[in-house]
């Protein structure tokens, strides 16, 4: 699936917090989304998802607007997130967070994939305890699981490494790649984590004060602003 934005703004209490975004991911493709805090990523993601409305402009999915109503179930079905600003049901247990979101998708052969996504991102042993009980990093891989119980086509991700210590976070990256490649997915990656940014994704987009100021491949924008890495680049135009 792809996305496509167009124009998009959103005013609070007349102060733009998004000016006038366009941009467009193509099918398959991982792209990032960098800027300061306070610039405006969380509240274009939270667009993207439908949960916050433009004050103009538009989200389209698919060449369909996510703010069409006839439109919007059928394609958040196929759309899912992480974000370290949404917690998941505390007292609930990892299992039980998982079958509510994997029932809220509909998805079929709901135990089996619980399971599997609990292997896989080594969660088996704490299947039972309450996801308020968990640590950071417990916590961020249980919104990874939730992330992807309906295998979306679209994945939208904020700090999805966040407070994972290096071996984990190296380890989830891996997980985010390989599955990216299998199903074909495409992701909008919101980040701190340079070297996450430079694995992981094939462009990306520099933000500033609700504006894109820049955008390309890391190699490209590395070279155009004359530094050494994509860290010292970020830090370079966020500071001009």
């Amino acid at each position: 699936m792809t996305i496509e934005i167009k124009n998009l703004n959103k005013n609070y209490n007349n102060i733009l917090a998004v000016k006038d975004l366009n941009f467009k991911i193509n099918k398959g493709s991982i792209v990032g989304l960098l800027g300061p805090n306070g610039c405006g990523k969380t509240t274009t993601i939270g667009m993207m998802l439908g949960l916050i409305k433009p004050t103009s402009g538009s989200v389209l999915i698919n060449g369909k607007n996510i703010e069409n109503e006839n439109d919007r179930i059928k394609i958040l079905e196929k759309v899912n997130f992480i974000s370290p600003y949404v917690e998941l049901p505390k007292k609930l247990t990892i299992e039980e967070n998982l079958k509510v979101y994997g029932k809220m998708y509909g998805v079929n052969n709901l135990q089996k994939k619980i399971l599997n996504l609990m292997e896989q991102l080594n969660l088996l042993e704490f299947k039972k305890r309450k996801t308020g009980e968990l640590s950071s990093g417990q916590k961020n891989r249980v919104s990874l699981a939730k992330a992807l119980i309906n295998d979306p086509e679209i994945l939208l991700l904020d700090e999805p490494t966040a407070s994972l210590d290096p071996d984990v976070g190296d380890y989830i990256r891996t997980y985010i790649e390989d599955f990216a490649s299998k199903k074909g997915t495409t992701i909008l990656l919101a980040s701190h984590n340079m070297n996450e940014v430079e694995r992981l994704c094939s462009e990306v987009m520099m933000m500033k004060k609700g504006k894109i100021i820049d955008k390309g491949t890391c190699s490209n924008l590395i070279n155009k602003h004359g530094r050494k890495n994509l860290e010292e680049t970020f830090l370079k135009i966020v500071r001009e």
